[in-house]
């Protein structure tokens, strides 16, 4: 039996190391294999200088291949707020039932993609507009879990995020 495997969809620059770090290490773990998805396969590289390999682009992946799709915050997010691509994966695995999870400014990307209406999420601070804008229901918590959607503020979160995204996949 092959393991199962969660995607996670970095920047091609300057995602939040530790919001891709701290949770591969404990999907890896948990025993799930990563998978890693960008605009573009090939080398990401993040803030603090980490260097990723993206194993396929956005238009390459299908969610139902996936226990659970996880985006990953820091400046470079920015990259997918706008990307149908991204809005569509979001919405395919959300759809699908797989665990979705956002972090730092990620969520915008959910929202984005008209999935967080009437959902208790979190973010980084500077989202909070666009997510009440987009209908969902900002808490400010750490983490927040509404369904199988998994919503953290930043890299302070990243482990416990991390924990209850695998808690979905259970």
């Amino acid at each position: 039996m092959y393991p199962s495997k969660i995607l996670m969809v970095v920047a091609k620059e300057n995602f939040r190391d530790e919001e891709y770090l701290e949770p591969k290490k404990v999907f890896a773990q948990d025993g799930y294999k990563v998978e890693v998805v960008s605009s573009s396969s090939g080398d990401c590289f993040g803030i603090a200088g980490t260097k990723v390999h993206a194993d396929h682009s956005l238009a390459h992946v299908h969610a139902a291949d996936y226990e659970a799709v996880v985006f990953v915050g820091g400046i470079g997010a920015k990259e997918f707020f706008s990307d149908p691509l991204a809005h569509h994966l979001a919405k395919e695995a959300l759809g699908a039932g797989l665990a979705v999870g956002a972090i730092c400014i990620a969520p915008s990307i959910l929202a984005n993609a008209g999935i967080l209406k009437d959902k208790k999420v979190t973010a980084f601070e500077s989202e909070k507009e666009n997510l009440e804008k987009q209908g969902a229901k900002f808490t400010g918590a750490d983490v927040e879990v509404d369904g199988n959607l998994v919503t953290a503020n930043g890299p302070d979160a990243a482990t416990e995020f991390a924990e209850k995204v695998v808690e979905q996949i259970k």
